[in-house]
């Protein structure tokens, strides 16, 4: 989805007037600091003080939250609340977002208000403290809810119903009435997002997890079992064909599957996300997403995107049920990284191969393929000058985080922040260092152990961490200009012969890297190869408040130009080049390189590549002929 487009939909978006009837809950976030704890004079009992408290809305609360604060002007909660103070703080919430509170009925006798308390203590959460697991809605305020409902829903554009808990509103006898309801309005889009009774509401929508559609399909799954794609799609069909109606079957990180009026199913791709997350309320995130865009008129591919980037928005907000705004969303959306087959990716027994070779073909490329430009990436792909560069990141940020603290921190707290730094160097492997430096301002900041008048911003940390990479290259460099090393010993398997091989067919070569233009050039030039790069070798240079590498894409595929990009194939080792490339259009070969052997397979980087696009992996050159074969390229003698 293209800017313009993305940005009509968010406009289009705030004109509908969309219902919500559902279990509204609230999110109590109590923070403890036991700095402040004392024993308690009447148990002999720790105390556990709460330094701060948040309170946001949950379950279809969530909902409306989201529906309001992406711009929807008109949204109605229609629920059940307690007479107590976690209603009145649930409807002051409401009310501060412009959500209509009217149909909000009080039931003074056996309800309270859904509330899931969550005490935190530092990062962790404690045993949660539910209100309203023994609710028993009573027949007349069904009946009640029913009438409101009925009067709104002319006004609506759609309905969404909210269904929780089980000792919610939704009821054996509301749930009858209910489903008269939908009845009365075939014109109308209902869309049911239910824990427990997605079976009985027929005439809506329905919207559920991958777990959920196994389920109800007759499969035995528990909550994080892994359901595979195939049997999302066959849950897809069979539900359709059940109920006769559209289908959302969301996939978390692995996108959604979505089935249309005519029962077609369509695979929406899921976002890649490098932060640290919280999943929580992401469906009801997409449900408000993909609702409003089906509300404004749009089809329920790009309902499913809209409700991909909501989602992707709010579960990066870190200890509540985050929303998101109109900016966030084009943000997030305008040019999305997407994961491409996770299944596949993740398991490399699904993997095929060419010819018994080792080249992974993961796409189909064009028959009539004509490659006349070539891109490559540098570091990993064909030169090694740079690999050890995590054993230099690694204490770098370790520094970092521990201060002035770095000597005297007990072995504790020093194992502690390695794990910590070791899972994210691990995670954030493959994107661009300023990436990761603003990764480690985070980490500083939630440990805690540096003054935040001392906290370097991520520029500050790159130019640190640079520096010491610099020495070992330099080294290396060193080593070469001394003949003690050879070319051999820094480059890929066959990858400066793969260079002239296509050098000799005469392909346009580029060389491009996130790494100082000089630096590159300076490189390429001691390692023998910067003649062959006659499209221009290029590095970092300038706005250092952007991804170098992507903008060294953009610089290049733009100069090719979009007509010809089609005949582009671009080599590399990091998402970065794989997703630009594919975005325009382009041919994209990941090289999976295992940089301390310069041949044979990393697993690791192979998952990566295929996540971010590419259409074929090899471990290394070593197989030209047949690598020149699939890309239809002529090997000239």
């Amino acid at each position: 989805m293209d800017r313009e487009k993305l940005e009509k939909i968010i406009e289009d978006i705030k004109s509908v007037s969309i219902a919500v009837i559902g279990d509204f809950c609230l999110d109590a976030y109590w923070f403890i600091d036991e700095s402040k704890s004392e024993i308690s004079v009447e148990t002999g009992l720790p105390t556990h003080p709460v330094k701060n408290q948040r309170y946001s809305l949950g379950g279809a609360g969530n909902v409306t939250s989201n529906l309001a604060a992406m711009g929807v002007s008109d949204v109605r909660a229609y629920g059940v609340i307690g007479a107590d103070p976690f209603g009145n703080e649930m409807v002051k919430l409401m009310n501060e977002t412009g959500i209509g509170t009217k149909n909000l009925i009080v039931q003074v006798e056996n309800w309270s208000t859904h509330v899931y308390t969550k005490p935190y203590i530092s990062d962790a959460e404690q045993n949660r403290i539910d209100f309203g697991n023994f609710n028993q809605l009573s027949e007349l305020t069904a009946d009640h809810l029913i009438e409101r409902l009925t009067s709104g829903i002319p006004e609506a554009d759609l309905v969404i119903i909210n269904e929780q808990v089980i000792s919610g509103i939704h009821t054996q006898y509301f749930r009858k009435k209910l489903v008269e309801l939908i009845g009365r309005f075939p014109e109308k889009i209902f869309i049911a997002d239910s824990r427990n009774f997605s079976d009985f509401y027929d005439g809506a929508y329905r919207k559920m997890n991958d777990t959920e559609a196994a389920v109800h399909c007759g499969k035995m799954k528990e909550p994080g079992d892994v359901v595979l794609y195939s049997e999302v799609k066959e849950a897809a069909v069979q539900l359709f064909r059940k109920y006769g109606k559209p289908l959302f079957i969301t996939r978390g990180e692995r996108g959604s599957v979505i089935i249309n009026d005519k029962g077609e199913t369509t695979d929406v791709c899921g976002l890649m996300i490098l932060s640290r997350v919280d999943t929580v309320g992401a469906g009801d995130s997409y449900l408000a997403g993909a609702a409003s865009a089906l509300a404004a008129g749009y089809s329920m591919e790009e309902a499913a995107e809209i409700g991909t980037y909501v989602a992707g928005v709010t579960v990066q907000k870190l200890f509540q049920t985050g929303t998101a705004s109109p900016s966030e969303i084009l943000q997030i959306g305008d040019n999305a990284d997407f994961i491409y087959s996770p299944e596949l990716a993740e398991d490399i027994r699904h993997a095929k191969y060419f010819e018994e070779t080792e080249i992974e073909l993961v796409g189909e490329l064009p028959h009539d393929l004509k490659i006349t430009h070539a891109i490559f990436d540098h570091d990993g792909t064909i030169s090694t000058l740079r690999e050890g560069w995590e054993q230099i990141m690694e204490p770098m940020m370790i520094k970092a985080i521990l201060g002035r603290k770095f000597k005297e921190a007990d072995e504790a707290q020093y194992h502690k922040v390695h794990s910590r730094v070791s899972d994210f160097i691990d995670k954030t492997t493959g994107i661009q260092t300023l990436a990761q430096m603003k990764g480690l301002v985070d980490l500083v900041r939630e440990f805690g152990l540096v003054p935040e008048d001392e906290i370097l911003d991520e520029f500050g940390y790159k130019e640190i961490y640079n520096n010491e990479l610099l020495k070992m290259v330099r080294s290396r460099e060193a080593r070469i200009a001394r003949g003690e090393l050879g070319l051999e010993d820094f480059t890929m398997k066959n990858s400066v012969l793969f260079l002239k091989s296509l050098y000799g067919a005469g392909i346009k070569l580029y060389l491009a890297s996130g790494t100082d233009e000089a630096d590159v050039k300076n490189e390429a030039r001691i390692l023998g190869y910067d003649n062959l790069f006659e499209g221009g070798i290029y590095g970092s240079v300038g706005d250092i408040t952007k991804d170098a590498k992507k903008m060294v894409l953009d610089r290049i595929l733009t100069n090719i130009g979009d007509s010809r990009m089609g005949q582009v194939v671009t080599f590399g080792d990091g998402p970065v080049e794989i997703r630009e490339t594919r975005k325009r259009g382009g041919v994209t070969v990941g090289i999976a390189s295992n940089e301390v052997k310069r041949h044979s397979l990393n697993p690791g980087k192979r998952t990566r590549l295929i996540k971010a696009g590419a259409d074929i992996v090899v471990p290394d050159f070593s197989q030209i002929e047949s690598l020149l074969k699939i890309l239809n390229i002529e090997k000239m003698t």
